[in-house]
């Protein structure tokens, strides 16, 4: 498995396209705005159809381009049930946007729930629900190669914000330390925003959460 890391957006939210060229298959993780651009080239060159699309969770930044990478791949999309509202029904969010940004409802194949286990591009992923960023946010572990995608959770030396609807600092900090702190220490950590980093660093380093 190849991990294509791909800011874009208007914060540059990242989105990861996991693809197995041997199967010609890949999966997108999240779908910031404009990101149908850029996995277009690494689908093509790699030879790979988007089979999947896992959102992390449902908030504006991760979902703007999920309605226009279905309706040009076929991609089925997966999420958790907490954020069907948002991903649904996105209109709820744009009080915060100032209508500045337009968003398309999408719909969800499949609501994924805390330690479902499933195969994709040959490997078992573990779902790990990890709210107080955002209600519905999940994490995908991929125990073989090591990788655990957050989505807003926990980044490099920080953590997601809770001061949005649905959001708390407590509940945040809990998931971090039962879901995102008890993975190996050598797992790396892939957020929604900036570096990766790994688990061990942000148990020792992270200020706001300490393993």
């Amino acid at each position: 498995m190849t991990i294509h890391v791909l800011p874009s957006g208007p914060i540059q939210t990242n989105g990861y396209l996991l693809t197995d060229a041997a199967r010609g298959e890949a999966v997108l993780i999240d779908a910031p705005g404009d990101i149908l651009d850029e996995i277009r080239p690494v689908l093509a060159k790699e030879g790979c159809k988007l089979t999947e699309l896992w959102i992390t969770h449902g908030h504006w930044d991760h979902t703007q381009d999920a309605a226009k990478v279905v309706r040009a791949t076929g991609a089925k999309v997966l999420a958790h049930a907490a954020d069907k509202t948002l991903i649904e029904t996105p209109q709820v969010m744009s009080a915060f946007l100032g209508g500045s940004i337009k968003l398309e409802p999408v719909k969800v194949d499949r609501w994924v729930k805390q330690g479902e286990r499933f195969n994709a591009l040959g490997l078992e992923v573990e779902v790990r629900h990890v709210p107080g960023h955002c209600a519905g946010n999940v994490l995908f572990y991929f125990a073989k190669v090591g990788a655990a995608f957050v989505g807003d959770a926990l980044f490099s030396g920080s953590v997601g914000r809770t001061d949005l609807p649905g959001g708390s600092s407590a509940v945040l900090k809990e998931s971090i330390r039962t879901q995102i702190y008890t993975l190996p220490d050598e797992t790396t950590v892939y957020a929604g925003h900036g570096d990766e980093t790994t688990v061990g660093a942000e148990k020792r380093t992270n200020p706001f959460v300490r393993g």
